[in-house]
């Protein structure tokens, strides 16, 4: 007899054959550690950022529970990473979910965009790489690489935040009109690229170097200028010289 341990129920155990995997629904917990009833009996705040996430999402699929979803998604793309995407299909490659379920997320957090500037608050100002840094340095938990584009207005107000692509950082992967899209869409007159590196390397690769320089001198054509590209690690960043 073969013995596992379980050491992680909000994740599948790759450990056991697939016809035993167990995967943890929401009609397994008690009636008091459901999202949902959390939700109605004690209000948003008693619940985390994957709960709130599953209520939203509402149910899983057959081979993924919601729990197991919601989970994956806030490791695998950060809190605010997967609410930048505007392209519901593009979510739903990316993420590897059901269309439908990328279709809620997207509808859910342009109406948090949508309800936070009619609020009146000012969008966060960013005047030099170390703000930008400030801003998104939870991409330096992301398992994978990400390229997130921050787009500016005159006063240097981000308007919008969009992760770009996912993947290594080169000219075959990141092209630059997948970059300056948001900034015509939104109206920017200028945009900060950020990419994280999960190995740890803090300095910048040739490739980076190559493929900002392309996107530099394509900005240039649009006039819409790139002030920097920083990358981001643990413990610091480095701008990349261009």
């Amino acid at each position: 007899m073969t013995t596992y341990t379980l050491t992680d129920t909000d994740l599948f155990l790759d450990v056991l054959p697939k016809e035993r995997q167990y995967i943890l629904r929401v009609r397994d917990l008690a009636p008091n550690e459901k999202p949902r009833e959390k939700l109605i009996a004690h209000g948003p705040s008693a619940l985390t950022i994957q709960e709130l996430l599953a209520v939203v999402l509402n149910v899983g699929t057959k081979r993924e529970g919601i729990l197991q979803m919601s989970s994956r998604l806030i490791k695998e793309y950060g809190e605010k990473g997967f609410t930048t995407y505007t392209n519901v299909k593009k979510l739903s490659l990316d993420l590897g979910v059901p269309i439908t379920k990328a279709a809620q997320v997207v509808a859910c957090a342009e109406l948090g965009k949508r309800f936070y500037e009619k609020s009146g608050k000012r969008h966060a100002l960013i005047r030099t790489p170390k703000d930008a840094y400030e801003h998104l340095k939870e991409m330096a938990t992301l398992p994978k690489e990400h390229l997130r584009g921050i787009y500016l207005n005159a006063e240097r107000r981000i308007i919008h935040d969009e992760i770009v692509s996912i993947g290594t950082v080169n000219s075959n992967m990141v092209h630059p009109r997948e970059v300056f899209r948001p900034a015509i869409e939104y109206g920017a007159v200028a945009v900060l690229l950020a990419h994280n590196h999960p190995s740890g390397n803090e300095g910048p690769s040739q490739a980076d170097i190559d493929v900002t320089r392309q996107i530099a001198e394509a900005g240039k054509m649009l006039g819409i200028e790139l002030l920097d590209h920083i990358v981001i690690t643990q413990k610091t960043f480095t701008r990349i010289d261009f």
